[in-house]
């Protein structure tokens, strides 16, 4: 269905994917695990037209969709449910779901996606009339995963679906991604959580510094390398966050410091 190949990708030239070969299968749950800044994201924009594309293929249902617009590869069946959730919080619930069927024209079909989105998710119908910034942050999500569902997608891409949720909300969010990926609908998912999302993916990816370093099935969280990859990256290279870090608190104790010597 999704097969991205050799891809280097990233913002304003700055180079954040260095190579990325990836697929995803009709029907499949694949997810993408990593540490923070190894380009998780940027993958998932690169194929929502979201970032710059420097060179290498994406190819959806055999067609190369590096230079379409993001309207028409909801067109094609890809949608988005970004990290953050970003609703429109001024909006109703169901302002916010109409928003999500801009591409569509027959009024119909809208409203029978609307209806669906509100089986699935009762909660939502239950609010409706209710502006999104008065939602949980659980149900702000769940607002989230119906706009884009109204889209009719056969790719739904989940950029950190668990981010800022009680455990018990993540683990009702994740159970609503497998019932939407069991309607038949693939599933690509950005975690942190990595346990749990291995535990409901077919396949994983691990991204470390813009490249595909491991990937496999629910045993890959058990390799060694997985441990490294979390704690600290390759041991021979420095991380020049944590070096701007230290400098940033030697800068901070000094003027403390000083600002003590002058009291």
């Amino acid at each position: 269905m999704l097969e991205i190949k050799n891809l280097k990708a990233g913002y304003n030239g700055m180079e954040i994917l260095r190579g990325v070969d990836f697929a995803v299968e009709t029907g499949e749950i694949v997810a993408i695990i990593g540490p923070n800044g190894a380009g998780k994201s940027t993958l998932l924009k690169s194929v929502f037209n979201l970032a710059d594309i420097y060179s290498g293929e994406i190819v959806f249902k055999d067609k190369n969709i590096i230079k379409l617009p993001t309207h028409q590869l909801i067109s094609l069946g890809i949608s988005y449910v970004p990290q953050g959730r970003q609703v429109f919080g001024n909006l109703t619930v169901l302002e916010n779901l109409e928003m999500g069927a801009f591409v569509f024209k027959d009024k119909e079909l809208i409203q029978r996606n609307i209806d669906d989105v509100f089986e699935k998710f009762p909660m939502l119908k239950e609010k409706k009339s209710e502006e999104a910034c008065n939602l949980s942050g659980g149900q702000q999500q769940m607002l989230a995963i119906g706009r884009a569902l109204i889209q009719d997608p056969e790719l739904l891409l989940f950029d950190e679906p668990s981010l800022g949720l009680d455990p018990k909300t993540m683990k009702e969010v994740f159970a609503k991604i497998q019932e939407i990926n069991k309607e038949g609908i693939a599933i690509v998912i950005v975690e942190q959580n990595a346990k749990q999302a291995v535990a409901i993916a077919n396949r994983t990816y691990v991204l470390e510094d813009g490249k595909i370093a491991l990937q496999g099935g629910s045993e890959i969280l058990r390799q060694e390398k997985i441990k490294s990859i979390y704690l600290g990256g390759s041991p021979n290279k420095k991380n020049p966050v944590s070096h701007i870090a230290k400098q940033d608190f030697r800068l901070l104790l000094a003027a403390y410091c000083l600002f003590v010597s002058l009291i």
